[in-house]
């Protein structure tokens, strides 16, 4: 499946472990960084308002695959792509690369979810506005 989104981002000092390569749990966090970002690109958040409801979209499975490393001033490309748009989740797919080369595959799978004081998280349908921006 052909991107719907790029996002670049720079590895930081800060990203990297003992051996200089960037550690494998920031990964995930640059994943989520270009999850945001996708939501954001389409006019939308993880975190908002539907009328008088506030819905989020809390992550319910996260996976990724290393193929390379990265280091310290790599500059990354993270593509995004829906890999299923379901009635209540979405399904990204990652890819991050560097100049072309891959590093790492991911996925993340986020629930539609109304947010109430005082209540658990309530699954919900995604709205047909969200729904129809996200296609």
């Amino acid at each position: 499946m052909a991107p719907i989104f790029r996002t670049t981002r720079r590895v930081e000092f800060a990203d990297t472990d003992m051996a200089g390569m960037v550690h494998f749990a920031n990964f995930f966090r640059y994943m989520e960084a270009a999850e945001v970002e996708f939501w954001r690109s389409r006019g939308l958040s993880v975190m908002m308002r539907q009328q008088k409801e506030r819905m989020s979209f809390p992550r319910v499975s996260a996976s990724c695959d290393y193929k390379k490393i990265a280091l310290f001033e790599d500059l990354l490309d993270i593509d995004v792509t829906i890999k299923r748009l379901g009635n209540k989740s979405v399904t990204f797919g990652f890819e991050i690369s560097r100049a072309g080369e891959s590093l790492a595959t991911g996925q993340i799978t986020a629930v539609c979810c109304r947010v109430a004081p005082n209540r658990p998280l309530e699954a919900i349908e995604i709205p047909p506005a969200i729904r129809e921006r996200l296609q």
